[in-house]
């Protein structure tokens, strides 16, 4: 192959591919370590400010190189992100560092879109050694929101905590980092760019951004069939849905999946450009923030409506008249009529998992079945493990994250066709499919009140005296009592978790407190945000199938509710009386 300094000849489609070809070197350049690079479960999430400091991400970037060698020498790296404010910044800097440090080849998606399912289907299809997504999830965007970095291996999966905490050890030493400051690469078309960095070939591919991810889903599920459902056939209405992508990752996505595959009309789908701040919408899609699809629900047009949050891996279900399932119940739902989705049929179905916070109705569906069933730690990383091992087929978070083996992160959109496959075979709508459900399962009512941006040294103390308190061995039997209803302590702890698979082991993951009649309330701190402190409280009770299960959730777990907090005295360390927001 021949090298040309400075020859740049791009398509304007991404069906062709054309060359950049060039000769340079690279340099090192000093700097000194920051405070606080440790990536939380789902990476790095700071302030964009914080980011933009002289450095910052340059540390953080060759940090996760350097926790990886001597695999990211030769190494191909997957590239992509949200398309949140300060991405494409950032995309430059990895494509120059990662130059720098002996990568061999990026595959980015075009102008930097990647969801992160997207991502774990790249790296898996093209057997990338690994990575790094450009996301803070479920947060605001914009120049005064928040940015983050992950780092994903090469099963698809966020990195383990022996990754993470290597990058955390690199961060605090970090002296130098190595970049290649003249490199000028373009993300704005699709092709192969070549570039020749100190000596050795650096390769940078931009793909479409949905190509490889629409792939996958046709070999998932029935396309024909969903295609009939939302189109109408044999005398069938049209299957009216709303899907809102709140101006993040999943735009590109909705647009080619739900609407030129599956047929449904152009304005079924709202908010598909993905912007920066996400057209100030906070991208998390619950009760509280994706109020707009709410509300376009309520008035009983559309028979399905749908949302996703930044990044494209949590996902909110509505039925008609804006009917919610609950995370919980969609995950036991999709276990108990995995048959109708072709992927299953043909591979089969092992074992399920949920994170602990997450309440159990899939356990019942797993008795029922004779499946295996793994309670986890909150984090999707720790679902990797069990499904590398053939263990687990579909597992989901109660903070809207639904997913099965075939990537290694929670997808939002996977988890809207699957219930639409549901639909499709047993020709009912959501709200009857769950309701059956609960009559032969019984109920499992649950909620989470979120406590966001609190100030974090109350928080801690709130949890230090919690977990003294319920842990205590004389509180065993002592009986709490809300009107009509009388709970009697069972058992309390902070969960630990012991890996089946590598026998890893994972402490404090959150104070369970449990009563003999099977309810629950559960406390964690988020580490999912940028600043401040946010706690969650998990509320969760069951009611049989021959007794109320009609019930407002709400209602019926106001009695235990109002015990947690009475017994963590949440109002008294945080000064709040309402949560944030309710699910």
């Amino acid at each position: 192959m021949k090298y040309f300094t400075g020859m740049i000849i791009f398509s304007t489609s991404c069906a062709t591919s054309f060359f950049v070809l060039s000769m340079m070197n690279s340099m090192k350049k000093l700097t000194k370590p920051f405070e606080g690079q440790k990536p939380g479960t789902s990476g790095l999430r700071k302030a964009v400010k914080v980011f933009q400091q002289q450095n910052y991400t340059e540390n953080f970037i060759q940090a996760i190189l350097s926790a990886i060698q001597p695999s990211v020498v030769g190494s191909t790296l997957v590239v992509g992100g949200d398309g949140r404010f300060y991405s494409t910044e950032v995309v430059d800097l990895i494509i120059k560092i990662a130059a720098a440090n002996g990568v061999k080849k990026l595959i980015i998606g075009l102008k930097g879109i990647l969801s992160t399912p997207a991502v774990s289907c790249i790296i898996r299809k093209y057997k990338a050694t690994g990575g790094i997504v450009l996301t803070a999830s479920h947060n605001p965007g914009g120049p005064n929101n928040d940015f983050g970095i992950k780092y994903n291996t090469s099963n698809g999966g966020p990195a383990p905590e022996s990754v993470t905490n290597s990058i955390y050890e690199i961060s605090k030493n970090i002296d130098s980092y190595s970049i290649v400051p003249d490199l000028k690469c373009s993300i704005d078309y699709c092709g192969h760019q070549y570039f020749k960095v100190d000596g050795k070939e650096f390769e940078v591919e931009v793909i479409d951004s949905v190509l490889d991810y629409l792939q996958l889903m046709k070999n998932i599920f029935d396309f024909d069939i969903i295609r009939k459902l939302i189109k109408g056939s044999d005398n069938k209405p049209p299957f009216n849905i709303l899907i809102d992508s709140m101006n993040g990752v999943t735009g590109p996505y909705v647009k080619k999946i739900f609407i030129d595959e599956l047929g449904a009309p152009s304005n079924n789908a709202v908010n598909i450009v993905p912007l920066p701040d996400f057209g100030g919408l906070h991208p998390d899609p619950n009760l509280t923030y994706a109020d707009g699809l709410v509300t376009a629900l309520k008035n009983g047009e559309y028979d399905l409506g749908a949302a996703f949050d930044g990044d494209g891996d949590r996902n909110m279900i509505l039925g008609k008249k804006a009917f919610f399932i609950n995370p919980s119940d969609s995950l036991a739902v999709l276990a108990n009529n995995l048959d109708c989705i072709p992927y299953f049929k043909k591979g089969g179905i092992t074992g399920f998992a949920r994170s602990m916070p997450t309440g159990s109705a899939v356990d019942r569906v797993a008795a029922k079945l004779g499946k295996e069933l793994f309670e986890v730690p909150t984090g999707w990383k720790f679902f990797g493990n069990l499904m590398d091992a053939g263990r687990l087929s579909l597992c989901g978070e109660e903070s809207f994250g639904t997913g099965s083996d075939h990537i290694r992160e929670k997808d939002g959109i996977w988890a809207v066709l699957a219930w639409l496959s549901v639909i499709a075979n047993v020709g009912e709508p959501v709200d009857s499919i769950l309701t059956s459900h609960w009559k032969s399962f019984g109920r499992n009512y649950f909620t989470r009140y979120d406590y966001e941006n609190c100030e974090s040294e109350p928080c801690n103390q709130m949890m230090i005296d919690l977990e003294k308190k319920v842990t205590n061995p004389t509180i065993v039997g002592q009986k709490f009592t809300y009107g009509q209803k009388v709970y009697v302590l069972k058992h309390a702890d902070n969960f630990e978790y012991c890996d089946p698979i590598d026998k890893s082991f994972t402490k404090k993951q959150g104070i369970r407190v449990l009563f003999e009649d099977g309810s629950r309330f559960v406390f964690r701190l988020s580490g999912t945000g940028s600043s401040g402190a946010t706690i969650r409280l998990y509320a969760e009770s069951y009611e049989p199938p021959n007794s109320n299960i009609l019930e407002d959730a709400q209602v019926a777990l106001k009695p235990l509710v109002q015990i947690a907090l009475e017994i963590s005295k949440l109002p008294q360390y945080t000064k709040r009386d309402v949560p944030t927001v309710i699910t």
